[in-house]
């Protein structure tokens, strides 16, 4: 019999898996959709271009041709948010026509699925550098645009129908779980607008940010330099008194969930080797992640079996972990994540910045916000070796990345 025409690969010339790092990450401020949000006459891709230019403007030490990979997560891949996103957004940043590209979609956690893709690839050498990130214009694209749910997800039963709903789905998970009350939901909705607020008096959310150059066909030219969405001064009494779209009578509110937001977010991740040679900084190493389904009916519990995941194959436990970025998609799925694994509703290690139902949630992009943040507080915290982001995922999933601080003091207290 003849030889195969290319014999594998000896196993010993395949190269050992890398350390990841996170290098930097930037984001757009976050606007209100809708026709009266700071967005609203600005295209999605251009959001993303605008993140990709800050990102190499703030490190000169980057020549732009070294860039591996660009992936660019969408929940709603068509209109301006189409055309392979992450390709079409490196061309109009200005990278030489060599950088590749591609579009991801894994719903609310799609940046963070661009990151764990992307560094899954710099793991095992395919890529010594990438930009990930994600965009969501949900003023020009309203959640579920465009799409045809297969009728036997419901004839079948293979799905509750409340599952296509987000903000029933929160209301479900009251259900399953009765003492997560309405009012822990908004007291910890008051306490994020307070802890955003905070931070952004004490210059901790600004430097983050890459102003965006705005036009309105009837005001002109304008500058969107702050977030938008957050409401300052709000009051557990204020919020008691909103109305419950989701169910009459239910406990899910506009004031204790993440609103309907427009934004971009972008990182630079590299192998650690390749990051020291060029100079980058590093804001914090890769330890491991993972994504878990769970019923779709109550997709906002799928940060538990997520994150379990991830601590079991990484050799954690809770208890190592000493900073959490959970996103704010809805209150009630922070809280039972944390009831789950005993942590109080106002630990303050939890969120420290505040989250989205203050900053808000474009969908695709918020998984960057929330290991850009987790970065700031590693340099802040050198007694933490160990910090997470995770957040739950529409149709039934939940996605959890750990990272390490790599300013971690093993003389410190964590």
């Amino acid at each position: 019999m003849a030889a195969p025409a290319s014999a594998p690969a000896d196993s010993r010339s395949r190269p050992a898996v890398r350390d990841v790092v996170f290098v930097d990450g930037v984001r757009t401020p976050f606007g209100k959709a809708g026709s009266k949000g700071i967005y609203a006459e600005t295209r999605a891709d251009d959001l993303v271009v605008k993140v990709i230019r800050e990102l190499l403007r703030r490190h000169p030490e980057l020549p732009p041709e070294r860039i591996d990979e660009v992936a660019i997560a969408a929940t709603t891949q068509i209109g301006d948010q189409g055309l392979t996103i992450g390709r079409s957004a490196a061309l109009l940043a200005g990278l030489p026509k060599s950088v590749p590209g591609f579009a991801i979609d894994r719903m609310c956690a799609g940046a963070m699925t661009a990151v764990t893709t992307v560094s899954s690839g710099i793991a095992f050498g395919a890529y010594d550098v990438a930009i990930a990130g994600g965009v969501e214009h949900m003023g020009n694209h309203p959640m579920g645009e465009g799409v045809d749910p297969n009728p036997r997800f419901v004839s079948d039963k293979i799905v509750d129908p409340s599952a296509l709903i987000m903000g029933s789905t929160a209301e479900n998970l009251h259900d399953r779980f009765p003492t997560l009350t309405k009012q822990r939901t908004d007291a910890y909705a008051a306490l994020s607008q307070q802890r955003y607020d905070e931070a952004l008096q004490a210059g901790k959310i600004t430097p983050d940010l890459v102003p965006v150059s705005t036009r309105s066909a009837e005001q002109g030219w304008g500058l969107a330099a702050t977030d938008e969405p957050p409401r300052p001064g709000t009051t557990v009494e204020a919020l008691g008194g909103l109305k419950t779209p989701f169910r009459p009578h239910g406990r899910v509110t506009p004031g204790n969930a993440a609103g309907l937001n427009d934004g971009a977010t972008g990182c630079l991740l590299a192998d650690a080797d390749t990051a020291a040679a060029l100079g980058l900084p590093v804001g914090m190493r890769l330890v491991g992640y993972s994504f878990a389904g769970v019923e779709p009916e109550v997709m906002g519990v799928g940060p538990v079996p997520a994150t379990e995941k991830a601590l079991e194959r990484a050799g954690l436990s809770i208890d190592d972990i000493g900073l959490f970025e959970i996103n704010e998609a809805f209150a009630v799925q922070v809280l039972a994540f944390l009831e789950h694994f005993g942590i109080a509703d106002d630990d303050p290690r939890v969120n420290p910045w505040g989250g989205a139902i203050a900053c808000g949630h474009p969908l695709a992009s918020s998984g960057v916000r929330l290991m850009t943040q987790l970065s700031r507080h590693f340099a802040e915290h050198p007694e933490v070796r160990y910090g997470i982001t995770t957040m739950c995922i529409g149709f039934g999933m939940g996605g959890t990345v750990i990272w390490e601080n790599p300013n971690y003091n093993a003389g410190g207290e964590q």
